[in-house]
């Protein structure tokens, strides 16, 4: 297949880069936990955040999501479960595969941490303009829609 256009993707490449090094610092999350006056193990807050947005599903598909080992996401989220956080069910399409879903309690949680990134996330905007941010937005959608292959 021939491509119309040859982009040098270096920077973009390097942004993307930067972005998943700051995303992926502990001290990012342990802010936001704070921010949002939530008590959660560090290593567990990925886990919460990842099944309250794409649950329910199963450990393997929540594995693969995180680039975790399968038996050490099962572990997780047996903590997460024992926390009354999160909660697991039969499939929907297949009752052998257990699903994990957002408990209320967990919702409750990721409720307040959505707040408190939208107040830290909107100081970071602060003096941006809101065209800039509204493309920065549609252009970031469009770009993970094209790479999920949407």
């Amino acid at each position: 297949m021939q491509y119309a256009h040859k982009y040098d993707v270096t920077d973009f490449h390097g942004a993307l880069l930067d972005i998943m090094g700051v995303m992926n610092q502990p001290q990012r999350d342990n802010t936001l936990l704070s921010e949002a006056g939530v008590s959660l193990d560090q290593i567990l807050f990925p886990l919460l955040i990842t099944i309250d947005r794409y649950g329910p599903l199963g450990v393997v598909e929540l594995a693969d999501r995180l680039g975790r080992d399968y038996t050490t996401v099962s572990r997780q989220v047996k903590r997460l479960e024992a926390q009354a956080l999160v909660q697991k069910k039969p499939g929907a399409t297949d009752k052998r595969v257990s699903e994990v879903s957002t408990s209320a309690q967990g919702k409750a949680l990721t409720m307040k941490i959505a707040q408190a990134r939208m107040t830290l996330m909107n100081q970071i905007f602060s003096d941006w303009q809101e065209d800039e941010v509204g493309s920065l937005f549609r252009l970031v959608r469009k770009y993970a829609n094209s790479i999920k292959g949407e």
